[in-house]
């Protein structure tokens, strides 16, 4: 008999650095500094909120929530201690992350996640704007009167690389 694969619901957050192999290509050593500083700033926001690192891949993170308000309320610490970061800096010394957040099932398999859900996430965070958060339909409706998200922009039904049908934005 084969064993069913683990799987679960759960809030998947991507980031992802904008502009990150340019500025390796310009400036190694800094951008490698900057990346130290963008991890311990997710690392820690992510361990505040809850959420289980699943992989890091050069500049980006794929993290997993219990739930959609963590997801949400760590992703908006982030971007605000980013801002902070960036503030009295030069350009080139400034971090700019994209996030997007879906809550969908996931497949568990050797330590790494793997299905729709983490796929919707991985799309959103490419439609995001610099230093912005974009959500899933089923994550705003969740989160809309628990947590203060400021200005919300719906993208309608939009159609995401290799995803078959179009989500909700």
């Amino acid at each position: 008999m084969l064993q069913a694969e683990t799987r679960k619901l759960a809030a998947i957050m991507f980031t992802d650095i904008v502009g990150f192999s340019r500025q390796m290509g310009s400036n190694e050593a800094r951008t490698l500094r900057l990346l130290e500083i963008h991890n311990q700033i997710i690392q820690q926001a992510v361990a505040d909120h809850h959420g289980a690192v699943i992989k890091t891949v050069g500049d980006a993170f794929l993290v997993d929530f219990p739930s959609v308000v963590n997801a949400v309320q760590c992703a908006q610490t982030i971007q605000a201690q980013l801002r902070v970061q960036n503030a009295d800096k030069e350009s080139a010394e400034q971090i700019h992350v994209r996030i997007g957040i879906h809550l969908g099932d996931i497949v568990q398999k050797d330590g790494d996640v793997f299905g729709d859900g983490v796929n919707i996430a991985s799309r959103l965070q490419g439609l995001a704007e610099p230093d912005s958060i974009c959500i899933s339909d089923v994550v705003y409706r969740d989160v809309a009167k628990k947590v203060d998200l400021g200005a919300v922009a719906s993208l309608g039904r939009t159609k995401l690389k290799n995803m078959a049908e179009r989500i909700q934005m």
